[in-house]
């Protein structure tokens, strides 16, 4: 005798909008100082190095956070939207002290990698938040939230173009933003698909990876980050470099970077809907081949008309988290429900892990070839994760993903 299957609840969607707003105006941190880096160096004096660190430092205490929660099992032992709160509004009390404490750039990198730290409490648990609302329609919900969070961290961009000519300002403006934002996040109750509270198991960490969908699912995931963030990282100063070849206003190149990086939005949300339909495989498999065409095309535009980089580009962001939240979601399916947590966190660790060198490889490409082939070493990673998902497409496991859509 099988039991009835849970009613799809119709508060999901209110559990979305607000779910999906709080990651964007919390997840808005990330790049806060990224944005604001040229003012930072010409007021510190920091070196090509010193201002690389302000983004490395954000990646590394994420990559600490998230290692911190997933031995603990945060996410699956604490109420996930307490959890959410609270780490955004110290991630944002983090930022704001960058604002109104930093002198240099030992506090400021300092401050950074702590503003990550409390980022890893803010993007694996509402994963799992909005993964007990929805079964059928996750990976369009799961789309939403990683299409919001794009948005998030294209902000402080925004910010910058529009906003006040003091970098302080505007960083303090996107730190009362992350506190509000995560405050949105307590109005959601566990969704009718949560899994009870599970008890505290460090040796979940390793049985992450014996699951042979979830090690494939992540491998896909891994070649996907190697070429996010970098990208994320360094399109801005590509395109200000651009731009200025060109003698275009300044501005233009702060507002082309919101434009880029916020068009994964729209990427995240048209490949959840596919996903749902067409599996989960398939289009993270094509989004990684688009993203990896443009890898090795954007560069050789540096210099052209702005409208011409700014199209490619476009594509580019669009196209290179895209397939992000569907990793996230064959996660969800395949792994053990009780700790899914922490199978996010595991994921999301090592994938950020990976950024910190690919990250740190674009400049030294950049300097030694050129920016017209400085992207092209971010290949790889889409190409390796198209030859995971495929391989994980021919499993019997694929047939949990996405109701057997694959």
């Amino acid at each position: 005798m099988t039991s009835a299957p849970v009613p799809e609840s119709p508060g999901r969607w209110r559990a979305l909008v607000l779910i999906a707003l709080g990651e964007l105006l919390g997840m808005s941190l990330w790049f806060s100082a990224s944005a604001v880096s040229p003012a930072l160096a010409a007021e510190w004096s920091l070196s090509a190095g010193a201002t690389r660190w302000l983004t490395l430092a954000v990646q590394l205490g994420f990559v600490a956070g998230t290692l911190t929660s997933a031995f603990a099992n945060l996410p699956d032992v604490f109420a996930p939207r307490r959890l959410v709160a609270l780490s955004a509004a110290l991630g944002a009390a983090a930022n704001a002290a960058l604002a109104l404490a930093a002198t240099g750039a030992g506090s400021a990198i300092a401050l950074r990698f702590l503003t990550g730290f409390c980022l890893a409490g803010v993007y694996p648990p509402a994963m799992k938040i909005m993964a007990s609302w929805f079964r059928r329609g996750r990976g369009l919900a799961l789309g939403v939230l990683v299409g919001a969070l794009t948005t998030g961290k294209a902000f402080p961009y925004l910010v910058n173009a529009l906003g006040t000519s003091s970098w302080r300002a505007n960083v303090l403006i996107v730190s009362g933003l992350a506190a509000v934002g995560g405050s949105l996040v307590l109005l959601v109750g566990d969704g009718p698909y949560a899994a009870a509270a599970a008890r505290f198991d460090p040796a979940q960490i390793g049985k992450v990876f014996r699951n042979r969908g979830v090690r494939l699912a992540s491998f896909g995931y891994f070649g996907h980050m190697w070429e996010l963030y970098a990208m994320w990282t360094w399109i801005p100063v590509f395109l200000r470099e651009s731009f200025a070849a060109r003698g275009a206003d300044p501005r233009l190149a702060e507002a082309a970077s919101f434009v880029v990086i916020a068009s994964g939005a729209v990427g995240c949300v048209a490949a959840g809907l596919a996903a749902d339909r067409a599996g989960r495989t398939a289009v993270t498999s094509w989004a990684m081949a688009v993203s990896g065409l443009c890898c090795l095309v954007v560069g050789r535009l540096f210099a052209a008309p702005p409208g011409l980089v700014l199209a490619v580009a476009a594509i580019w962001g669009a196209s290179v988290v895209a397939d992000s939240a569907q990793f996230s979601a064959c996660v969800t399916e395949l792994a053990d429900p009780r700790y899914m947590g922490t199978a996010l966190t595991i994921q999301t660790c090592v994938g950020f892990l990976l950024t910190t060198v690919s990250i740190e490889l674009v400049p030294i490409a950049a300097k030694a070839i050129g920016w017209p082939w400085a992207f092209a070493i971010l290949a790889p990673g889409p190409a390796l994760g198209i030859a995971a998902m495929l391989r994980l497409r021919g499993l019997p496991e694929a047939a949990q993903i996405a109701h057997g859509r694959r």
